[in-house]
């Protein structure tokens, strides 16, 4: 028998995404969206003077995955820097894709491990990963 897709810890972390909030100040913004399934996420950061995220708001319209992952990466992002957010995306989308066995350091990436056979889901488990990456390039253009 196959084991369940959407298992009780993805739905935990998908139940525990903050709602999206108002920063003191908005460094950047962006919004990504996803072609396979149509998840949209929209990030606002406020970063300190070294680049690195002091804030982090998300509005996530997506399935429990792309929840999931976003609240993944609110709990780790803040002190965190662009190039920590790329290195954790890039680790992500090759173990999702088979060219690693692990998900890199970011933690707990591997709950989201049932999607792994899903390439559908893909998309809106690297979405929150994205978007933030993308607002914070927008701090800096």
């Amino acid at each position: 028998m196959n084991a369940p897709l959407y298992t009780t810890e993805i739905l935990r972390l998908a139940a525990s995404l903050p709602g999206p909030m108002t920063l003191d100040r908005i460094d950047g913004s962006a919004e990504q969206r996803s072609p396979i399934c149509g998840s949209t996420i929209r990030a606002v950061v406020k970063l300190g003077d070294d680049g690195r995220i002091e804030a982090l708001s998300q509005e996530v319209h997506a399935c429990a995955f792309g929840q999931a992952s976003a609240s993944l990466l609110a709990a780790g992002a803040v002190g965190r820097s662009f190039e920590d957010i790329s290195e954790a995306a890039n680790a992500l989308e090759a173990w999702l894709g088979g060219d690693r066995d692990d998900a890199g350091t970011w933690p707990n990436l591997s709950a989201l491990a049932p999607a792994r056979s899903r390439k559908s889901r893909h998309g809106a488990i690297l979405l929150p990963f994205k978007a933030l990456a993308a607002a914070m390039k927008s701090a800096h253009a």
